[in-house]
């Protein structure tokens, strides 16, 4: 296999949601990702959204990359056929590998582990521990809701409008994977002692 051109970290949702177009959407950003010769970085599970993401990544001849903490083995279904999965100790160590591992990041629908993630990882980008680009897919609407919050927050000032303009977001899946692999820089790699 050739060495991918990028790696892409999906943080998602390991139940499916209660909408066809969740699903479709994952599995567009795994096919998207195998066809252009990327690799996918994610949490290793084998349900829901995850499963979905690196089934399609895989059909499509990427790598996968699952990281997954041996207490969720279970829970989440670690996916086996993983190019590289990865049995870390605890939650820290994953969002570690993840982040060390990618070259760009992408939160397609999900819940709590998958707004946990994606706020770390803009919280790091806006405090300079990395220049990764970051993306939020707002499949079907779904993330109406946190973008009208983020809004407010700005207009509160609790948040600058640099910080939002970190954070591409878009409805269509492949413009937001374009834009995100456009937006990849040599120099991104994420600073472990400083986090």
């Amino acid at each position: 296999m050739n060495k991918a051109a990028f790696s892409i970290c999906v943080y998602c949702g390991s139940r499916p949601g209660d909408n066809p177009a969740f699903s479709a959407a994952a599995r567009q950003v795994g096919e998207w990702i195998g066809k252009n010769n990327g690799q996918l970085v994610y949490g290793g599970g084998k349900g829901g959204l995850m499963g979905i993401v690196a089934d399609a990544a895989l059909d499509a001849g990427a790598s996968v990359v699952g990281i997954i903490p041996k207490a969720l083995v279970e829970k989440e279904w670690a996916h086996r056929d993983c190019t590289e999965l990865h049995i870390v100790e605890n939650m820290h160590e994953r969002k570690h590998m993840m982040a060390e591992r990618s070259d760009a990041f992408i939160a397609l629908p999900g819940g709590i582990g998958t707004l946990e993630e994606f706020f770390e990882v803009w919280t790091w980008r806006q405090l300079g521990y990395h220049d990764k680009p970051i993306g939020l897919l707002n499949v079907a609407n779904f993330y109406d809701g946190l973008l009208a919050f983020l809004s407010q927050t700005t207009d509160r000032q609790f948040l600058s409008d640099w910080q939002m303009g970190l954070v591409k977001t878009s409805n269509a899946p492949v413009d937001l994977l374009k834009d995100l692999v456009e937006a990849i820089v040599p120099s991104g790699r994420i600073q472990l002692d400083q986090i």
